[in-house]
């Protein structure tokens, strides 16, 4: 890393008035740029574009941005406590690492969360100076990866999701698919233990090599008493998921996979892989066992290992879980191999959405019903849009039949001195206007109401083609398309308004559906006359919200300077 990051003159970042929109475009243009030098084979233009991207103006704004306001973790301090809340703030550590000096990595601050299985998954949390660094050099080291990478990995990757392997498992696990035969892996401990020497040689000639390094070798601090780290990367870095990614680059080679010219899966193995998670089909249960013992030789020589109880080799007819779902060959009379693959939510995932949604009925037990709903609804919109990708109908049916008993022991413990009938008239009616049902729970007063799971019908993913990505500049109208499908997923009100403004952001000009949260803004607020019409609306960026306002308070500050009395 340089000792500076850009040669400037002394700046203050106002970062309530940051063009978004230019520094999106000056970093998506230096991320097509090594993407397209990598697949061309020049090296050289690679590393120079890279040293480059780390010291542009642009990638330390996005970075800040993405550290301090996008990330879950933005409100969770390292071992240094700071946290950068306010604009002003941002600004400053804008300034501060444009005129970046020699840093010396602190160790990570280790935080434990509880696992679905009941034990502990331990977390390590930078510092803030740290995370942004760690922003920085990702975006630089990326998209050189995201040139190489194998097109069945799909973990923390972007434009792939859980979805886009389902997908692809699906495709492999078909009815006439001669691949019956699969090994369920699970890697012991991946982020722990992934071996440094062989990660950093993978790495190569980075320019921020040695400060990835340090932050590999920096250590953590548990319960105050520090801790050096010989393996592992912290989980919970913002580098560490590229990373765990580029050690396990090279499992396709391993294990023999081929393509034909159409990209399709030639030979006797395929292989789907989301993080430290994934599937290898074969032909046969012998190749099964010898495909599990050349994954393990893979394993050793990056200081990894298979987790022994959670690494089975099964057959399609018995079924298998992956990452929330069933997958499975069910008989078929209709088809000529009288078999088909269906992919359902698994049974410990649904025991897991009841008890998260119990939780919070529990939880909000006394409370307005109006209050639970707002709790609720977001919640159950989440879990229907990861689910109503497979067979879920019978599912969704069967889950709101289980809230509806939530919903009556609520009503019951509101107004226990209600009949049964007084109850239902005062919480059950045709609350959603768009549908003949009038069994919907809710406020009549306010017209609330709580989401039905069966209101979600199925739609099949379109899976990422090939190895195709968001950093091929041929491929920008591909990228545009896949994103703006996303639409469907919103209230019916916010697909009209994204579809008039052509799914774009129209504060920082990126797509209304980059994973940031979205909200209404009027154009004309309501103490200015402004009204609910279409005309006066449209969605932005929740933080491009808050820039717009802002601007607006800021103006009305200068006014009301100019017109007050000396």
């Amino acid at each position: 890393m340089q000792s500076k990051f850009v040669n400037v003159t002394q700046r203050t970042t106002d970062w309530n008035s940051v063009n978004w929109k230019s520094a999106y475009r000056v970093v998506r243009r230096l991320r097509q740029r090594i993407f397209k030098a990598t697949k061309d084979g020049s090296n050289k233009k690679v590393r120079s574009l890279q040293k480059h991207y780390e010291s542009a103006y642009s990638n330390i704004l996005l970075s800040v941005r993405r550290v301090t306001q996008l990330n879950h973790g933005s409100k969770t301090a390292g071992v240094d406590r700071l946290l950068v809340r306010t604009p002003q703030a941002r600004g400053l550590l804008v300034d501060i690492l444009t005129n970046f000096i020699p840093w010396k990595p602190l160790p990570v601050r280790r935080v434990y969360i509880r696992k679905s299985n009941g034990k502990q998954r331990p977390l390590g949390i930078p510092c803030i100076i740290d995370r942004c660094l760690q922003a920085i050099v990702k975006n630089a080291l990326e998209p050189y990866w995201e040139a190489q990478f194998e097109r069945t990995s799909y973990g923390f990757r972007p434009g792939r999701s859980c979805h886009d392997a389902i997908e692809r498992i699906h495709t492999m696990a078909k009815g006439n698919s001669t691949k019956t035969w699969v090994v369920d892996a699970d890697i012991q401990g991946c982020f722990d233990n992934i071996a440094h020497k062989p990660l950093v040689e993978a790495v190569g000639n980075f320019p921020a090599r040695k400060l990835i390094q340090q932050w590999l070798n920096a250590g953590y601090v548990d319960k105050g008493v520090f801790h050096n780290t010989n393996a592992g990367v912290p989980q919970g870095g913002i580098i560490s998921p590229l990373l765990a990614n580029i050690a396990l680059h090279g499992m396709e080679s391993a294990l023999g996979i081929r393509y034909d010219k159409n990209g399709h899966t030639i030979g006797d193995r395929g292989i789907v892989r989301y993080a430290d998670d994934l599937v290898v089909f074969c032909k046969s249960q012998e190749d099964a066992i010898n495909a599990r013992e050349t994954l393990q030789e893979f394993m050793s020589t990056r200081g990894l290992t298979l987790s022994e109880s959670k690494t089975h080799i099964v057959r399609l007819w018995d079924g298998f879980n992956f990452l929330g779902f069933n997958i499975r060959h069910y008989p078929d009379s209709t088809t000529k191999t009288g078999r088909k693959v269906l992919i359902k939510p698994s049974k410990e995932s649904l025991q897991n959405v009841r008890n998260q949604i119990k939780q919070i009925w529990l939880d909000y037990k006394s409370c307005s019903v109006d209050f639970v709903i707002d709790k609720l609804n977001p919640i159950i919109r989440g879990i229907a849009n990861y689910y109503r990708t497979v067979v879920s109908s019978q599912i969704f049916s069967c889950l709101d039949r289980w809230m509806f008993v939530r919903e009556k022991r609520y009503a019951k413990r509101m107004h226990p001195k209600f009949n049964q009938q007084q109850r239902y008239h005062r919480y059950w009616g045709r609350l959603n206007l768009d549908r003949s049902d009038y069994w919907v729970f809710g406020d009549k007063r306010t017209g609330k109401h709580l989401l039905k799971f069966n209101w979600f019908k199925i739609r099949r993913h379109p899976m990422v083609k090939g190895a195709y990505s968001p950093d091929d500049p041929q491929l920008t109208a591909y990228w545009e398309n896949r994103q703006n499908i996303k639409f469907k997923s919103l209230i019916p009100s916010y697909q009209k308004l994204a579809q008039k403004q052509g799914f774009i952001c129209p504060v920082c000009g990126e797509s209304l559906f980059n994973d940031e949260p979205i909200q209404k803004h009027h154009k004309i607020p309501f103490c200015d006359g402004g009204n609910e019409s279409y005309a006066n609306l449209e969605l932005v960026h929740y933080y491009c919200h808050q820039q717009i306002h802002s601007h607006a308070q800021n103006h009305l500050s200068e006014i009301e300077n100019e017109l007050s009395p000396w």
